[in-house]
């Protein structure tokens, strides 16, 4: 069962802040190893101008190689749909294409305007995309692996069920930031407490950035602007471990 959702300033808190800031807060935490809870490098942005989305996982399998498939190409999206109603809003869909490799394109134009009209966010697949140019001129954000220009057999297998998707595990309701940097799982039970160190996170890192770009910066000065910043970031960790605690 999906956890109470975030309110909607901690989603928007969330959406300002990057993927790699996202990732580096949630070490603060320490609730799970550093290589963990993130895509590889096989899925990419599609869109990656596009800003940052933050989604709760609508999860589903996907295949369009042989055997060929009776089911119509959309078969499956009305129930897909449906089953989406159980899943907090903001809602991403991502799939996982058991083809290996992708056979055909996971999604296109008719799929993408779908999600878009029942509110969903974004798309996520570990297989490829199609109809790219239209699908831009939507502003729908997506992920994938790889583009292919025939939609094959396609038919959605299962709804509602445990992803993987470039080595990440999704589980229905899960909690997602993605951009053009990839795509992070956010633990639930932190969710609030990354949400609201994103932008202190930022600050201390501003720190040796604005330094660095200061007339004639020097290394006594950047030493000093580092420690700096490692003290405010030793602050946020402290932060980190009082949300734990529930102070």
């Amino acid at each position: 069962m999906t956890p109470s959702p975030l309110d909607p300033e901690h989603l928007r808190m969330l959406a300002r802040a990057d993927s790699p800031t996202v990732a580096n807060v949630i070490e603060l935490f320490d609730v799970r190893p550093r290589v963990a809870g993130y895509a590889g490098a096989a899925l990419k942005a599609v869109y990656p101008e596009l800003p940052p989305t933050v989604g709760y996982a609508v999860t589903a399998t996907f295949r369009s190689a042989y055997p060929a498939s009776s089911q119509d190409a959309y078969g499956g999206m009305p129930q897909l749909i449906a089953d989406a109603q159980g899943i907090p809003t903001p809602r991403i869909v991502v799939f996982q294409d058991l083809d290996e490799p992708p056979a055909a394109a996971t999604y296109g134009e008719v799929m993408a305007a779908t999600f878009l009209a029942f509110g969903f966010v974004g798309l996520i697949t570990s297989g490829a995309a199609r109809d790219i140019e239209q699908v831009r001129a939507l502003r729908f954000p997506c992920w994938a692996s790889g583009v292919i220009v025939s939609h094959g057999y396609n038919h959605i297998l299962a709804g509602n069920v445990p992803v993987t998707v470039g080595g990440l595990q999704v589980n229905p309701g899960d909690l997602i930031h993605a951009d053009a940097n990839g795509i992070v799982n956010i633990p639930h039970a932190i969710a609030a407490g990354v949400a609201e160190l994103c932008e202190p996170f930022m600050q201390a890192e501003a720190i040796v950035l604005d330094y660095l770009r200061s007339p004639n910066p020097t290394l006594d000065g950047y030493r000093d602007a580092y420690h700096r910043m490692r003290e405010a970031l030793t602050g946020l960790r402290q932060r980190a471990r009082m949300f734990m605690a529930g102070e």
